[in-house]
């Protein structure tokens, strides 16, 4: 159920400045915006109508108006068409570049509980795109995992991995409810995972996908595919995974300086993206020898 804020609470926030050369709207977003961050309004939380907040800062609704878009904008708070504005859930932070962890190690660094179901587990024949991805024959067993992650049993993203059943051939036995794949890989199996390279797009959402994470049809997702390699260069995985748009934020880390750096080939569905997709022929390398 959620909690609403008293009068008391809003009249407690900081009052307009009105010598400072501050802008009136970003005065009132964060005192608002303090209100968010140092809990006093939780997730959830049900913010002062915009009539309210006039009367308390003595302002006027187009300024209430954009100081609200404001903390929409960052993620702090969502607007529900005829019933108002609330406290957005805190957003889970992923990092996507340097360094090479999965989503369940990821969670669990940051102190969060992650949930796992799998939703299918079975080997297949690999199909000729797929094959190509991961270097072996087209028909190759590969092992098939579509899981739905989640965070306090709030459905956060889907995943579907293929890895060679030659790689972990009882992997579709193993439990992957409750631990990580990448740890069982490297205990279990003696798999070593050096690096990864991944694609990241915006989808909407199917209603299959909607379904799942318990979102609208057409809701924005974030598409994560990629591909991840042994220290000699071998694939060893091919994973996407479908985040959704208002729970997940993303931390990349970027350097300066690395003109020799190399670029894999993803699959893009038809959508050729510039530095990304390529052939090993036209970038002058020799075609990778695929392992049967």
């Amino acid at each position: 159920m959620r909690s609403v804020t008293t009068e008391a609470s809003i009249r407690a926030c900081r009052r307009i400045d009105r010598d400072s050369p501050v802008p009136y709207y970003h005065q009132v977003k964060d005192s608002l915006r303090d209100r968010i961050l140092n809990s006093t309004w939780p997730p959830g939380t049900a913010l002062p109508s915009e009539a309210d907040i006039c009367e308390v800062f003595g302002v006027s609704r187009i300024t209430v108006r954009q100081a609200l878009a404001e903390l929409e904008l960052e993620g702090l708070v969502r607007r529900e068409r005829g019933r108002g504005t609330f406290v957005a859930e805190p957003k889970i932070r992923e990092r996507i570049v340097g360094h090479l962890t999965g989503f369940y190690e990821d969670m669990k660094a940051q102190g969060l509980e992650p949930q796992t179901r799998v939703l299918n587990k079975t080997v297949i024949e690999a199909p000729p795109w797929l094959a190509e991805i991961l270097e072996v024959m087209p028909g190759v067993p590969l092992i098939r995992i579509e899981r739905l992650r989640m965070i306090s049993r709030e459905p956060v993203l889907l995943s579907v991995t293929h890895i060679p059943e030659a790689i972990c051939p009882n992997l579709a036995s193993e439990d992957l409810e409750k631990q990580s794949l990448y740890a069982l890989l490297e205990t279990r199996y003696g798999v070593q995972i050096a690096r990864g390279r991944r694609l990241i797009e915006a989808i909407a959402a199917s209603e299959k996908d909607a379904s799942l994470l318990g979102v609208a049809g057409g809701a924005p997702l974030v598409l994560i595919k990629s591909i991840t390699y042994l220290s000699d260069g071998r694939p060893v995985e091919y994973y996407e995974a479908k985040h959704r748009g208002d729970r997940t934020r993303f931390e990349v880390e970027v350097i300066r300086g690395l003109a020799d750096a190399k670029v894999s080939s993803l699959p893009t569905h038809g959508v050729k993206e510039e530095g990304i997709e390529g052939t090993e022929e036209s970038a002058g390398r020799e075609p990778k020898r695929r392992h049967a």
